[in-house]
């Protein structure tokens, strides 16, 4: 099991995506709250984490997206 970071997962994830399945650093994030087990020490290993990560993105509405990716323009303005 190759074991990686979120920022190199975040890499590899999007180069394998279509732009529909395209993640944000945000989304992420929000992943790793709602499945916390699955990227337990940092651990994003992309033959654990993204059969997961895809299967919970498609799980959301656009509309959903489109407001965690909001709310995190609203944290990155803010800093």
């Amino acid at each position: 099991m190759n074991i990686t970071n979120k920022e190199k997962f975040l890499t590899e994830h999007n180069k394998l995506s279509p732009l529909a399945l395209q993640a944000t650093m945000y989304l992420l994030s929000r992943f790793e709250i709602e499945k916390p087990a699955l990227c337990r020490k940092g651990n994003w290993s992309i033959e654990k984490v993204r059969k997961h990560f895809v299967t919970w993105l498609t799980s959301l509405k656009v509309a959903e997206i489109k407001i965690i990716n909001r709310g995190y323009e609203k944290l990155t303005q803010s800093k």
